[in-house]
């Protein structure tokens, strides 16, 4: 069985505070396949990231709230949790297997960070991904060694290739409508 797993598509990714980010469109492709899984009557599950710190930027009660669009519907799974991984400190890895969940599909923010852990943890643990690309995001970050900012893109295709073929199977959102 598969299920949709959407990490951290909270409001205070929205803020401009963060820097560049890629995949513009990424929402609108997050919602697409969210709609695809809501009219299939598919398995949905939203990760929630709490930050435990004062400073996080998801501390607050209003940057942790869902973006519009993506509050969860009653027969969706919510599962909250204060470090990268949705597995850590969560039901999440019982239940997938309490439910026969065997192939996951995952979007979300931010790529380098949640994301990747997630993707990293569950194909450790034995999980069949489909990472969609282009519905997930990277920021802008700092280089360590050079102190400049790396692109949003740069930071992308680096963790995208990364994952690819080694943690999950990549693909964009066009190829997943075509396929699905």
């Amino acid at each position: 069985m598969e299920a949709l797993i959407l990490i951290d598509v909270q409001k205070g990714f929205l803020k401009n505070s963060l820097g560049k980010r890629n995949n513009l469109q990424a929402e609108e492709n997050m919602l697409k396949i969210l709609d695809i899984f809501r009219k299939e009557k598919k398995k949905i599950i939203h990760i929630q990231h709490f930050s435990r710190d004062e400073k996080g930027l998801l501390f607050k009660e209003e940057d942790r709230e869902f973006q519009n669009g993506f509050e969860p519907l009653r027969n969706e799974i919510v599962f909250q949790k204060n470090v990268n991984s949705a597995f850590i400190g969560t039901g999440l890895e019982k239940y997938l297997k309490d439910n026969s969940i065997d192939t996951l599909f995952i979007v979300g923010v931010s790529l380098p960070h949640c994301v990747s852990t997630t993707v990293r943890m569950a194909s450790n643990l034995g999980f069949d991904i489909t990472l969609i690309e282009d519905a997930t995001i990277s920021f802008e970050i700092t280089d360590y060694f050079t102190g400049e900012k790396l692109s949003p893109e740069d930071v992308h295709r680096y963790n995208i290739s990364a994952l690819n073929e080694e943690f999950c199977k990549v693909i964009n959102t066009e190829k997943f409508f075509n396929n699905y």
